[in-house]
């Protein structure tokens, strides 16, 4: 199977598709531009999905759900918002099709066309802040926390599957608040969330950092966001939380009344991670053999091969371990097709990500062992069945945060520090990865820089010092370094 895979050397783009198809996570649809979630791709995401509502949930959040459509007068209610959106937004203009008169099949009725175009929802703000003004009347009413999973329609023209396609799935927070300073706490404690679930569930390390006002989301007055570092050295935009001001309560008159009885705009925020992050997990952890993923994340985190096939013996013993494996609450399967041999079987579960794998003969059942294999380091070793389900508990929590590590030392190796433009430049062309460097605050400079190097300003990062130092282009004063990289 593995032969089957481009290797990452050879052309890292054409690797990413083929861990995608090979590992059965996903596929091309029959419409452009959309795909194909397939059911390991699907269960993948669902375990993103439920950790991340988890912690949505704990920080105080519920779940609600609001229209696919929305009237197209709503994102001409905030200028910026609809200039930003406008170039991939989905039109609905007619509401019924009919039999072709000429035989034909179907056509669209042109009796039917729409009295207002309806917009297939690219983002929700808009519909989301109309409803809100008839939920909100009084400071009791606040703070209002509500999240969706939702789809979205984006028009792309370069789609790839999971990292950007046309229709993708996510989340949406949607926050309203009393005050400029609980909405902007809101903000950053839904990027600390990304960023846990980040480093903590996908094995992921990321930066957390603000973003320029040219990458800024289009309606909001700042925009925070957590980088990640692909194999590659592209960097990938992981999560975004927007501190929207008072911008669609203005636009949608959202206003309550405050503890001195008085009439003020809420203050708003909003946030989001989609299905880009599977993308981010293949790219990160994967490998010319197929896909790695980290064990908090996987559907199957141990799979049992019966060796060369199932027999009564063998079922018995697997049956056990199974029973103690699943007591501490991890997910194993035990692979009883007898249509496939223990090498297929083996290359077939390691092209999938399967953590680790449990090889069980009766020659091992003999002697009181089985064998394991983690799929992170390819090692293997016997293990006394006796206590294998300890064992097995402690493998995974190393495998998660050897995954981790292995990607911390990948950050670190391609993280440069440079101060003049020839430097940065030929590290972008020799290693990639993240350059810092000193930038003179402009949106031209900015520009400028992407126009002759194809990098941007991933972030400003948080935890960034102060520090004199000369725009790595323009040579003007610069008070911080920020972050840039080629970039998904």
């Amino acid at each position: 199977m593995a032969k089957e895979i481009t290797s990452r050397d050879q052309d890292y783009s054409q690797w990413y598709v083929d861990i995608v198809k090979k590992a059965n996570l996903a596929e091309h649809s029959a419409v452009r531009g959309c795909m194909v979630i397939k059911p390991h791709g699907y269960a993948v995401w669902e375990n993103m999905r439920d950790q991340l509502d988890r912690m949505f949930k704990d920080t105080g959040h519920v779940n609600a759900y609001f229209p696919l459509f929305i009237p197209k007068s709503f994102l001409s209610k905030e200028a910026q918002h609809v200039e930003g959106f406008a170039k991939e937004c989905a039109v609905i203009t007619h509401h019924r099709l009919m039999n072709d008169p000429n035989g034909g099949g179907v056509v669209v009725d042109p009796d039917s066309k729409l009295e207002e175009e309806l917009i297939v929802r690219p983002t929700s703000e808009t519909i989301i802040w109309d409803t809100y003004r008839t939920w909100i009347n009084s400071y009791r009413d606040l703070p209002l926390l509500i999240n969706q999973w939702a789809n979205v329609v984006r028009w792309e023209m370069r789609t790839r599957l999971f990292l950007r396609t046309t229709e993708f799935l996510w989340q949406e927070g949607h926050t309203a608040h009393a005050t400029k300073e609980e909405a902007i706490e809101e903000t950053l404690t839904i990027l600390d969330v990304y960023a846990k679930f980040a480093e903590e569930y996908m094995a992921m390390p990321v930066i957390k950092g603000i973003k320029t006002a040219n990458e800024r989301f289009a309606g909001a007055d700042e925009t925070y966001c957590i980088e990640a570092l692909m194999q590659d050295g592209k960097a990938l935009q992981a999560g975004t939380s927007h501190f929207l001001g008072q911008n669609f309560a203005k636009a949608f008159d959202v206003k309550f009344l405050n503890e001195n009885n008085e009439q003020e705009y809420v203050w708003a925020s909003s946030w989001g991670v989609s299905t880009r992050l599977v993308g981010g997990l293949i790219m990160t952890h994967s490998d010319d053999d197929g896909l790695v993923l980290p064990p908090k994340l996987a559907p199957t985190q141990v799979i049992i091969v019966p060796i060369p096939k199932p027999a009564a013996e063998i079922d018995e013993a697997a049956e056990k371990i199974m029973n103690a494996l699943r007591a501490k609450g991890i997910r194993v399967k035990y692979d009883t097709d007898q249509k496939k041999r223990p090498g297929f079987k083996f290359a077939e579960h390691e092209m999938h990500g399967t953590p680790i794998r449990l090889g069980i003969g009766a020659r091992d059942l003999a002697n009181g062992q089985v064998e394991v294999a983690r799929r992170d380091t390819k090692d293997k070793t016997n293990q006394p069945v006796e206590g294998i389900a300890d064992y097995v508990a402690n493998l995974l929590d190393e495998i998660q945060q050897n995954l981790f590590n292995r990607a911390v030392q990948y950050r670190a190796d391609h993280t440069t520090t440079v101060d003049n433009f020839d430097d940065f430049q030929s590290v972008l062309d020799s290693k990639g990865g993240f350059v810092s460097a000193h930038w003179d605050g402009t949106t031209e400079t900015e520009l400028k820089i992407k126009e002759l190097t194809k990098a941007t300003i991933r972030c400003i990062p948080l935890d960034g010092e102060l520090e004199d130092g000369k725009c790595v282009l323009t040579g003007k004063p610069s008070r911080q370094r920020v972050l840039f990289a080629r970039a998904y």
